[in-house]
């Protein structure tokens, strides 16, 4: 994992929270500059699919996805340590519940996996089942404007 080293960056862009979605521990140096700036760290630790035993966890995709959707914590950053597979597929996700045809999400994932496509990463997608988000976003939104 790369410190971060454009810190300017991530200042211009006023984050207020990063998701990190590797199973490491976050690089201290980088802890340091969040709390410095302010910025919230939810660190979901995923590992990435890979055959035969390894499983992205739906799980904790989901718990990621609702911090993803709660625009409390936008805007927001999300990485691994290569923005391919992990970041890949929580986006995926993402696109799946903004009603992405699934050829569309297929072609950005592969579009930024390059040559490291994994056919387990379309198949967790295609899989994944938005529907109850779709009722807890509605649920969220009518407790606020009651």
């Amino acid at each position: 994992m790369e410190r971060i080293s454009q810190r300017s960056l991530l200042s211009i862009y006023f984050l207020d929270l990063l998701r990190y979605l590797c199973p490491e521990p976050y690089p201290e140096v980088n802890i340091e500059f969040l709390e410095k700036n302010g910025i919230k760290l939810f660190h979901f630790g995923i590992e990435g699919n890979k055959e035969p035993f390894v499983d992205i966890p739906e799980p904790v995709i989901r718990e990621a996805l609702k911090v993803l959707l709660d625009v409390r914590n936008h805007p927001i950053l999300i990485h691994c340590n290569k923005g391919k597979h992990r970041t890949g597929c929580l986006v995926g996700c993402l696109r799946k519940f903004q009603n992405w045809s699934l050829t569309s999400i297929f072609d950005e994932y592969r579009r930024f996996a390059g040559t490291k496509v994994r056919m387990l990463d379309q198949q967790f997608m295609e899989l994944f089942d938005v529907s109850d988000f779709k009722a807890w976003t509605y649920s969220r939104r009518r407790l606020r404007h009651s």
